[in-house]
């Protein structure tokens, strides 16, 4: 039994110690959560849009339509701001701000 057990944690572990697989991945480039906070946006590319333009609301929409545009927004971007993905995280925060610069400017303050 307990040949098994040691069998098993050396093709499970790859008979590397603790220490080891740390000289590994620093050597690799990291570790995969230093790769994956690697890939975020640290600023938004290109000019700024407007609140208005990323809550996809023209100028001449009735206040009945953006009403139920930023309806529909908040929904879908205050479900993604408990993501577990970062990026996910910081584009529904930037949005849910938005929805409530719209919303202050088209219905007065919250």
């Amino acid at each position: 039994m307990f040949k098994i057990l040691k069998s098993l944690s050396k093709s499970l572990g790859g008979g590397k110690t603790a220490e080891a697989k740390a000289q590994a991945a620093s050597k690799a480039g990291g570790t995969l959560l230093d790769k994956v906070n690697k890939g975020l946006p640290a600023v938004q590319a290109g000019p700024p849009k407007s609140a208005e333009e990323r809550c996809g609301i023209p100028a001449k929409m009735p206040k009945d339509e953006i009403r139920a545009q930023l309806k529909i927004l908040f929904r879908r971007y205050n479900r993604s701001a408990s993501s577990l993905d970062a990026k996910t995280r910081i584009e529904a925060d930037q949005m849910l701000d938005a929805i409530v610069e719209v919303r202050e400017k088209h219905f007065g303050e919250i």
